[in-house]
């Protein structure tokens, strides 16, 4: 019986030790690690010029009337200013800030205050928009409290963490969570490896930093999930794949990402089985660039890619990411599975930036309008950018009003950039479908339009408009 409770006594401390020693203490208070933090935390504002071209009159001249030449140029475009709030961090004495490109995107002046009452102009040293990223300089000769970056990899679900920023301008605003997942893919840009976390994240809250209990910087908060604010998941850039791309940006005032030039797509399970592949695993290859590193190394078509320069692809989107941080002009080990066994080809990497897979992909971007005569009005897709910027929930579609002609039943009514979202309470995914339901009301008895729109200031609005 003795022998008995010896060994009851000792499973009993064992499990109390192993307890102990994988899980860490919740904090009795952030005040001290606060405190510390704060004076490297920023608050950024942008001003910017919009152009909007839009009738104010409260009428219009019937066509051919001479009062129309003389208040033509009441339609001229007319300038206003439009003001953005964000978040930032330094990195460095000098005056060296993160933030997410979003938050300055297209900004003619920025305004950076740091410790609540000091404020700088600041400059643009290096800006990414497919990873969100920012680079500033603080235009002054004063030292500032920068923070340092901490390692994102080691990083564990349930941990906790604790966000500084600049909500709704508020400023100097400390909210503390836990990381709730790691490797999120939501969709916004094209290298996402977002940490979630479920410490409070609003607007005015982005490029701000997302800190560990040591006070390192793992992550930049850049989005949330929700419409009218933080519901408790936040997403935020991982540190050590932000960090390359800010050692770019400041050597170089760009990015230069890896380049392998193919297609992919995801290796699904009816896929793997005709492969004779052990499981769903890698990046099936789908075409490879002419000229590109890959074609050059002997890649084909219905590749599956499995490892790249040491790293196991166990997912389609990983390769994209793992390629983009490896370094131009390496000479790269890559494991392929083609007919039915694996063997290993060397690629010399190129850079995306200068390749012609990624001068055709910019060129595409390239912003398409079209005319709805019915409403004489321009218009062009809604796209991720728009979304971004403009902080609109992220299934958001629609269209862009581009140009409203004096003429339009629009006109004094909606705005120039203003958003149709719904026409007559039916969501408006492509440009014919406005012009399909602008038809069907003109041609019924009411011949009376009712628009959903989000208007300059970003609130979304009905408006029901006369169509003649």
């Amino acid at each position: 019986m003795k022998k008995f409770k010896i060994i009851f006594i000792t499973i009993i401390l064992s499990l109390s030790y192993l307890t102990q020693s994988y899980s860490k203490p919740v904090p009795d208070s952030f005040a001290d690690l606060a405190e510390k933090l704060m004076p490297s935390v920023v608050n950024i504002s942008t001003s910017t010029t919009v152009v909007t071209k839009s009738n104010p009159l409260p009428f219009q001249f019937p066509p051919g009337s001479p009062f129309g030449d003389m208040f033509k140029e009441f339609g001229d475009p007319q300038e206003r200013q439009s003001a953005a709030l964000g978040s930032g961090f330094i990195i460095d004495e000098a005056g060296i800030v993160i933030t997410n490109n979003h938050v300055i995107q297209d900004a003619d002046d920025i305004i950076v205050r740091v410790n609540g009452d000091q404020e700088f102009k600041a400059k643009v040293l290096g800006a990414d928009p497919l990873m969100d990223i920012a680079v500033l300089q603080l235009e002054t000769n004063e030292k500032f409290i920068p923070v340092a970056f901490g390692d994102s990899d080691k990083a564990r679900i349930g941990d906790w963490v604790i966000a500084i920023g600049n909500p709704f301008g508020l400023g100097g605003t400390v909210t503390a969570g836990i990381i709730s997942a790691r490797n999120r893919s939501i969709g916004l840009s094209r290298y996402e490896d977002f940490i979630q976390t479920d410490a409070s994240i609003n607007s005015g809250n982005s490029g701000g930093p997302l800190f560990d209990m040591e006070g390192n910087v793992i992550g930049i908060n850049t989005a949330i999930l929700g419409r009218n604010g933080s519901i408790g998941i936040g997403f935020s850039i991982p540190s050590n794949s932000a960090q390359i791309v800010i050692n770019q940006l400041i050597e170089f005032g760009e990015t230069k990402r890896g380049w392998l030039g193919v297609r992919i797509q995801d290796v699904t399970k009816e896929i793997a089985e005709v492969e004779k592949l052990d499981k769903p695993r890698g990046a099936l290859v789908a075409s490879v660039a002419e000229n590109s590193p890959s074609e050059k190394a002997g890649i084909k078509a219905g590749d599956i890619i499995l490892e790249f320069n040491g790293e196991r692809i166990n997912q389609m989107k990983e390769l994209p990411a793992i390629v983009a941080r490896t370094q131009v002009g390496k000479n790269v080990e890559v494991k392929i599975w083609r007919d039915k066994k694996e063997i290993t080809k060397n690629v010399l990497l190129g850079r995306l930036e200068t390749s012609e897979d990624f001068k055709v992909s910019e060129k595409q971007k390239t912003i398409n309008t079209d005319q709805i005569e019915d409403l004489k009005i321009t218009v062009r897709s809604l796209n991720k950018e728009d979304i971004k910027s403009r902080k609109l929930p992220n299934q958001t579609t629609g269209l862009v009003i581009t140009s409203i002609q004096n003429n339009s039943p629009l006109a004094g009514s909606i705005e120039v950039n203003s958003i149709i979202v719904e026409a007559q309470k039916e969501r408006i995914k492509t440009i014919d479908d406005l012009k399909q339901i602008t038809k069907q009301v003109l041609n019924s008895n009411q011949k009376t339009i009712l628009l959903a729109i989000y208007n300059n200031q970003n609130q979304r609005r009905y408006i029901g408009i006369k169509l003649d």
